[in-house]
């Protein structure tokens, strides 16, 4: 995230939801959920645009600037409305020991498990990264 945009939450979230449906896919979010008065989005005038897939449906928010998936807000009106925050975009360390619940929300809209992964939330050392990269094929001379 670019930080043109401060996304913060009353509290540390107890599970975050990743789910399956088309898209959540494409953004590759993990969503925390809130009453909307316990969410702050802080941002510049025209720093924030809105997306829905449908009429009527959720409204995403992302960055204008980097286009990082923000939340999303229902159409709505009212302060005890719920919405979802991109966990992907808080803190790391804080984020490490949530419980991600895995939900079907292509076809089913059940939940299918829920796992900890700590390691998911903490970026390898770049070492680490060129370490794990396979050896390049060598072309046999000819």
């Amino acid at each position: 995230m670019c930080k043109a945009v401060q996304l913060g939450a009353a509290r540390r979230p107890r599970q975050v939801t990743q789910c399956n449906c088309s898209v959540c896919r494409c953004y590759g979010t993990l969503w925390a959920y809130y009453r909307r008065s316990a969410v702050s989005i802080t941002a510049p005038r025209g720093a924030l645009e809105n997306y829905s897939v449908r009429t009527g449906g959720l409204k995403f928010v992302r960055c204008r600037s980097c286009g990082c998936v923000i939340c999303w807000d229902r159409r709505a009106k009212g302060s005890d409305q719920r919405m979802g925050i991109n966990t992907r975009l808080l803190d790391q360390v804080l984020m490490a020991s949530v419980p991600v619940k895995v939900l079907d929300g292509d076809k089913t809209w059940r939940t299918l498990g829920a796992y900890v992964k700590p390691e998911m939330w903490i970026s390898p050392a770049r070492e680490q990264v060129v370490a794990a990269k396979p050896p390049r094929a060598r072309r046999p001379r000819g």
